[in-house]
């Protein structure tokens, strides 16, 4: 009888796809890793990786963070990572979308906001108001305040509506 343990191959790749795993921690921000399942052990040796300049160093420590990945369970940390990925994904429809509506607002005016106001289910006052001002305003600064303003108020409908 003959054990059924991986072959060398297989436990090798799955090392790398655990230190795979480990790279992307390293380039998560610090409330995005703070959300994740990680013992404390591997959160220091991400953290130190961060900080690391030299190649080989660096290198290293990723072996390190990988050899530690086979102590913990890594498929909390694959569905957090998922989870992160969606949201970000998630983020820039929405922010596209509110490019779209900007672009669109600007260029149709009265019409577009109508749009807006059926699309969102809410006729936004703020942003009404924000229009009225733009088409009256003379001053280029003031222009370019009132966009960005009328940009933000679009993106807070649009984020407020994808909830």
């Amino acid at each position: 009888m003959t054990d059924s343990k991986p072959s060398k191959s297989a436990r090798k790749r799955e090392h790398l796809a655990l230190q795979k795993l480990g790279e992307q921690l390293i380039a998560l921000t610090e409330a995005e890793l703070a959300s994740l399942p990680i013992d404390e052990r591997l959160l220091r040796a991400v953290r130190a990786a961060r900080s690391i300049k030299s190649h080989g160093a660096l290198r290293r420590q990723k072996q390190l963070i990988g050899k530690l990945m086979k102590s913990v369970d890594a498929e909390p940390i694959r569905i957090g990572l998922r989870l992160l990925k969606a949201d970000e994904v998630e983020d820039k429809k929405v922010f596209a979308a509110a490019e779209r509506w900007r672009d669109r607002l600007f260029k149709d005016g009265e019409p577009a906001f109508e749009a807006f106001s059926e699309a969102t289910g809410s006729s936004d006052k703020q942003l009404q108001d924000l229009l009225d001002d733009l088409s009256v305003v003379l001053d280029e600064r003031k222009e370019k305040s009132i966009r960005r303003q009328i940009f933000r108020r679009i993106h807070e409908i649009l984020v407020k509506i994808a909830k």
